[in-house]
This record gives structure tokens, C-alpha cells and sequence, in this order.
């Protein structure tokens, strides 16, 4: 296993949790991490992330895990077409139910030619995966106001559940970067890598 230079640790805010991150932004960026939230249930999410020297996607394994229920997701990316490979064991929709929640959809996508020209994923609540497309971009040194859709593969967590999303992201300069869906923006402060310093309401970076 490779050793990974840098380290990144989040708070959440719009519940209990945190992540930790260590990259590697030499070719690209090289992550891994632990995700800990209590909400809709209680959970930890590892995962490794992997993109070409353009910051484009090529790999993401995850795996959840909780009382009495565990999934795995890996998604492969080749010029914007996706493979995906699932596993879980237990229960996780008797978990949520237990909780007064919904059941969760089932790991992965029926139909991966839906994620076809997605060069990014999102993991839910990971303030990590926003810099995917910060990169790719180069939003960083991009004009202020020019704004970009983009296609992502959003992964949701705990479920492992793959949904296509579009998103807006706009640079603003000064090192805010505004991210965007169709119900809802938030302006992120992001350091001189586009890693998320402060996402309002989401997560804060711990100093």
C-alpha cells in the first residue's frame, strides 16, 4: 500500500461525523479515506479514489459498514464509460427501517450507460470529492463567473446506491468556488490545491 504525503481532516456540520483524507496530488490525485457520520444511520465509509494526471476519474472503491449490514462499490471509468461491481451482506434496509427511515436502494446502478460523460464522482457529504472537478476545470485560475455543468456519478452513503446528478460549478476568485444542483448552492472556500477549507452548512476543515 502506498504511503500518501499529505492529510486532510473535515468536520461535519450538518451532523455528527468527520472525514479523513490522505493524498497524493503528484499524477492527478490518489486518496484515501474514512467518512463517519451518524445520520441516517450510524456509519463508516472507507474509500480509495484514483484520477489520471487531468483529474479525471478512473477508479473509486468504497465500502460501508454498520450494526448488522456491509457494502462494497468499485466503479471503474474508461472515456467517460463506467463499470461498476457490487457486494453486501446483512441487512441495511431492516437497519434504516429500525431507525423510522426509508429502505435504501440497492449498491450500484442497473444501467452504468447512464454515467456515460461523467468524469467526476461525489460522495455524499464528502468534501473531497468537490475538488474533482475544481481541478479538472482549473477553476482555480479560470475567470471569475464563467460557469461549468458537469455530469457526475454521485454515490450516495451508506446505500452505495449510484445516481447520475448534474452540477453547476462557478469560480468566484479570492478562492471561492460556487457549487450548484437544481435545489441548491453553496460558495466554498478552497485552498491553493481547490481542497474545501470551509463548505458552508456541509463541513469545515480542522486546522
Amino acid at each position: 500500500m502506498a504511503v500518501l504525503p499529505g492529510s486532510l481532516f473535515w468536520d461535519r456540520r450538518d451532523t455528527s461525523g468527520a472525514e479523513h483524507a490522505l493524498v497524493d496530488t503528484q499524477a492527478g490525485l490518489h486518496a484515501r479515506g474514512t467518512a463517519l457520520a451518524v445520520d441516517p444511520i450510524p456509519y463508516n465509509a472507507r474509500y480509495e479514489l484514483r484520477t489520471d494526471p487531468d483529474w479525471v476519474t478512473t477508479a473509486l472503491e468504497v465500502s460501508t459498514e454498520g450494526a448488522g449490514w456491509s457494502r462494497t462499490l468499485r466503479l471503474e471509468s474508461e472515456d467517460g464509460r463506467w463499470r461498476t461491481s457490487t457486494a453486501e451482506r446483512g441487512d441495511l434496509d431492516a437497519a434504516l427501517t429500525a431507525a423510522g427511515h426509508a429502505g435504501a436502494g440497492l449498491p450500484g446502478t442497473e444501467d452504468p450507460d447512464l454515467l456515460f460523460g461523467a468524469f467526476d464522482v461525489d460522495l455524499t457529504g464528502s468534501p473531497l470529492t468537490n475538488t474533482l472537478p475544481i481541478r479538472r476545470l482549473g477553476l482555480l485560475k479560470s475567470e471569475p463567473g464563467v460557469a461549468h455543468r458537469v455530469s457526475v456519478a454521485w454515490v450516495l452513503l451508506p446505500s452505495l446506491e449510484i445516481v447520475q446528478v448534474d452540477q453547476i460549478y462557478t469560480a468566484l476568485g479570492d478562492g471561492r468556488v460556487r457549487f450548484a444542483n437544481e435545489t441548491f448552492s453553496a460558495d466554498l472556500v478552497v485552498d491553493d490545491e481547490g481542497f474545501v477549507v470551509e463548505y458552508p452548512g456541509l463541513a469545515r476543515r480542522a486546522r
